[in-house]
């Protein structure tokens, strides 16, 4: 049994502390090995998941014109959303995605099975919640290698599926920029122009 030490605990909590959701103004013109790629993609593949059904796939776009064109229904969406919150000066000076900056995009899927999957007979969900684990699992393993992630959700599902021509049998749980960074904010963004406060362990334990 493999056992861990306090330096590796310790350097596991550095990594989690340290993680963030990275836009487009902070990513660099800065390839990527595929050597890289290929062992964030083994870390998203060693998440747990229901039934061991490892239900995950993930599309490499690097594709100028599929990014433009996903970064145009991001636009669009963005333009709805603005109109829903309150502090419409501050979400407009939010930059939300980095879909054409970062080196590659990545659309996660969940790839439903077409027979029944132990633990998942009475929550469907749980399928899709694996595949959030897996994508965990990629952020942190890229932070670990100072690569930066973003979660782009502002985004209409069945067109990223048209635009990268995607079965009807998988669902999009994710589009993510991935890139190198000029750095990694101390804080969250968010936190930082006070859009929400964080909560405090008492605030999420319930006993």
């Amino acid at each position: 049994m493999k056992e861990f030490s306090s330096d590796d605990i310790t350097c596991l909590e550095d990594i989690i502390e340290a993680r963030r959701d990275v836009r487009g103004n902070k990513f660099l013109d800065k390839k990527i090995d595929d050597e890289i790629l290929d062992k964030l993609l083994k870390a998203a593949s060693n998440a747990p998941s229901v039934g061991f059904s490892q239900p995950w796939k993930f599309v490499i776009i690097k594709n100028s014109k599929k990014r433009d064109e996903i970064y145009q229904d991001f636009v669009k969406e963005n333009e709805k959303a603005k109109k829903i919150f309150k502090d419409k000066e501050l979400y407009s000076k939010l930059k939300l995605e980095g879909i054409k900056e970062s080196y590659l995009n990545i659309a996660v899927l969940y790839e439903k099975s077409d027979k029944e999957i132990l633990g998942q007979t009475s929550q469907k969900k749980m399928g899709e919640y694996s595949v959030v684990c897996a994508i965990q699992n990629f952020w942190l393993m890229a932070r670990a290698y100072n690569i930066g992630v973003g979660w782009v959700s502002i985004l209409k599902p069945k067109r990223v599926k048209k635009i990268l021509n995607i079965e009807k049998k998988h669902k999009l749980i994710a589009y993510l920029t991935v890139g190198y960074v000029s750095e990694f904010l101390d804080e969250p963004e968010l936190l930082t122009l006070e859009w929400e406060k964080r909560k405090t362990l008492q605030d999420i334990k319930v006993i």
